[in-house]
């Protein structure tokens, strides 16, 4: 096993940024630190950075400086080798390289783009480069438009070349493929012995995912260096095909289709007001936008009509050329993966995770697993776990536009199946208007539900001793949260994650109503899971309950040890107060000790430690001076807060000041999962919060 990796395409648009887009995520999971180099970029234009670079450095939020990710362009590389500085070209390469090395855990390196007129050139390129790194290698190879016998034939003479020059051949990935007309089987069953491996070959088969190729309408924007008009928030839109307007209206309309672009010069006010109107209308199909050609704004009264929708359904840009210019431009367009996009980012790393045994690659690429837990590490571990066993999980905020772009990445990954709850039409509209695939989301009305009768039965014998009427059991059912809350009580879902509109208490008060708490949980509580620099914390309770009793005190630990456990952390709980061990007297401090007494008592299992102050609870070198011998102080990874004030309080500083990121709140000893948002919540928010939730499920299923 090496600390390096190096992944080559074959040919052109083969779709490896994607493989590398996966690759990526796949060793962040593992790896502390890892860098990314291209040894040879397309260009050096001093206003663009190379695509894939930016891609990989701003999605993942790399700290690399730019320049220290590559070393030549291609124009430059073939140069000095025709100067006869191949040599000068290897050795320049490897000093760029060995600066990532020295500072890094792991060196991710991409090849070239075989862009340029002379494939073979580019392909003994990347073998020398990765042989002089010490690179085992990942091949990708374009499946587009072959079959399954050329595929074969032309992967196997790609391997027994790249072997010939001494390099060790990882995996073989074959994307683009149309799996409809090719036997991915037999592809995967005669490429996986080669004649000098001693491992089998990792073979992989990738289907052509059209929407990865499909380019938007910010591609659009960027490669005819238009002006946006309008629908500046819908440039994520993806472009089937293109619609030169040039008819009648009548006649027009007949042309339309889903995905369509648009092009029209922009005096034609007849077209634009036509095209908006199908955009807004049932009886046809979504356009993808508007491209006004001649640098002809439409006349001001038309200006004037479109600003008076509410909310322009599509975008509309403006660019120089005529129409015909502006075709032929558009014509050698084609998709990127922007480091904007998430949706494209989503499906990439969707579908190669769907293909490509992960596991099985980490084991063959990855030397040695890092023992510490960065932010990163923890998140895309969240996802892999809640992938394992998807649970369904109901949103009950179906109209919000964070949660349907969060429902869309859930449904791309595959973490979970996702029921959006709202009205049928009101959600489909903003499903439309956002220009959203949300694939195999179910969209479900609760008045219109099959099963909302026998909802409303079951609410109102669990509830009316408290004196509710059968009419008000149906208006509480009418409540999309009550609905999802009881979906989760009746097993027809298996968590519930809202809060993005709604407040804590209309999210957690249908859970107190009828989920109730677990048979030895008196109160519900929560916690924070505190990613770090360099590991994860479990902060408790620092968002229910106020001023919790020593009894409560003693149950929260417990609970939060348990969900230490389920997400990954070993328990080491420190019992929070101002005083460490009998350094410190009064009320505060005697609660604390008490709640430590039966805590032990009760899980006498767990590592547990109180009272503490928090220096002496997370760092060794105070813990040997104030609490020498002790198996938590200096090493706890559960923070138990005595009162809500000290615990929220203290999440939000150690939050901004240590640069963390907290997930939460987790709530702890529901019945069944149930979790809240915060109204600011963002798209990734509510992502992890499902994964969480999901896992919660598990748990609570004997899954994990």
């Amino acid at each position: 096993m090496s600390n390096n990796l190096y992944i080559t395409a074959t040919e052109s648009k083969s779709g490896k940024s994607a493989v590398v887009l996966g690759m990526m995520q796949l060793l962040l999971r593992d790896v502390r630190k890892v860098a990314f180099f291209r040894p040879i970029i397309n260009n050096l234009k001093q206003e663009t950075r190379d695509h894939d670079i930016n891609l990989i450095l701003t999605h993942f939020g790399l700290d690399i400086p730019y320049e220290d990710t590559y070393a030549y362009s291609l124009h430059e590389a073939r140069e000095l080798i025709n100067h006869g500085q191949h040599a000068t070209l290897l050795d320049n390469i490897l000093n760029k390289y060995k600066k990532l090395a020295d500072n890094y855990d792991f060196v991710l390196c991409e090849g070239t783009d075989f862009l340029g007129k002379d494939a073979a050139f580019e392909f003994d390129l990347n073998a020398d480069i990765a042989a002089n790194l010490g690179c085992p290698v990942v091949v990708v190879a374009n499946g587009q438009g072959k079959g399954t016998e050329e595929i074969i034939s032309s992967t196997q003479l790609t391997i027994d070349s790249l072997e010939e020059k001494g390099l060790d051949i990882v995996s073989a990935v074959i994307n683009r493929a149309d799996v409809a007309s090719v036997n991915a089987e037999q592809i995967i069953g005669s490429l996986l012995c080669k004649t000098r491996c001693t491992n089998p070959l990792c073979v992989y088969v990738i289907p052509e995912e059209p929407t990865l190729g499909k380019p938007t309408m910010n591609d659009v924007k960027k490669w005819l260096k238009g002006t946006v008009l309008y629908g500046h928030g819908r440039l994520d839109t993806l472009v089937d095909d293109y619609l030169i307007a040039a008819m009648q209206i009548g006649n027009f309309l007949d042309y339309v289709n889903t995905g369509s672009l648009i092009i029209t010069p922009g005096d034609r006010s007849d077209i634009i007001i036509a095209t908006l109107a199908t955009r807004l209308s049932n009886a046809y199909p979504d356009i993808s936008g508007i491209v006004l050609t001649g640098g002809l704004e439409p006349a001001p009264n038309v200006h004037r009509l479109i600003e008076g929708w509410t909310g322009v359904p599509v975008p509309i840009l403006l660019v120089k050329e005529h129409t015909y210019l502006t075709t032929q431009i558009l014509n050698d367009l084609y998709g990127k993966i922007d480091p904007e996009n998430d949706r494209k980012i989503n499906t990439a790393l969707g579908v190669f995770e769907r293909h490509v045994d992960t596991a099985e690659i980490a084991r063959r690429v990855i030397g040695r697993k890092s023992s510490k837990v960065t932010p990163k590490m923890f998140e895309f571990n969240l996802i892999e776990k809640a992938k394992r066993n998807k649970m369904r999980i109901v949103l009950p905020e179906g109209t919000d536009e964070r949660i349907l772009r969060a429902a869309e990445i859930l449904d791309r990954r595959g973490v979970a199946e996702i029921i959006l709850l709202g009205d049928a039409d009101e959600v489909g509209k903003r499903i439309s208007e956002l220009g959203l695939d949300l694939g195999d989301v179910q969209i479900m009305q609760p008045n219109l539900s099959p099963k909302f009768n026998q909802y409303v039965e079951a609410y109102y014998e669990f509830r009316k001793a408290k004196g509710i009427s059968m009419e008000q059991a149906r208006d509480a059912m009418s409540d999309p949260t009550y609905f999802g809350t009881m979906m989760v009580k009746m097993d027809d879902a298996d968590g519930m994650v809202s809060g993005a509109i709604n407040t804590t208490a209309h999210t957690i008060r249908p859970a107190f109503e009828f989920i109730k708490t677990k048979p030895a949980a008196s109160i519900v509580s929560s916690v924070f899971l505190m990613c770090l620099k360099d590991r994860v914390l479990v902060f408790g309770d620092c968002a229910v309950n106020p001023n919790p009793s020593s009894e409560q005190l003693a149950e929260i630990a417990i609970n939060s040890a348990e969900t230490a456990r389920i997400f990954g952390v070993e328990p080491r709980i420190a019992m929070l107060s101002y005083s460490t061990g009998s350094s410190g007297k009064g009320a505060d401090v005697e609660k604390v000790i008490e709640a430590t007494r039966i805590a032990k008592e009760r899980a006498p299992e767990l590592l547990l430690e109180g009272p503490l102050q928090y220096d002496a609870a997370i760092d060794e070198s105070v813990a040997a001076t104030k609490l020498p011998n002790s198996q938590v102080a200096g090493k706890a990874t559960v923070f138990i807060f005595p009162d809500l004030n000290t615990g929220n309080n203290t999440y939000k500083a150690v939050q901004r000041a240590a640069n963390a990121v907290a997930i939460g709140p987790v709530l702890q000893g529901l019945n069944k999962p149930v979790n809240d948002l915060s109204r600011g919540c963002t798209v990734p928010d509510i992502v992890n919060t499902v994964a969480i939730t999901a896992i919660q499920a598990q748990a609570e299923k004997g899954l994990l």
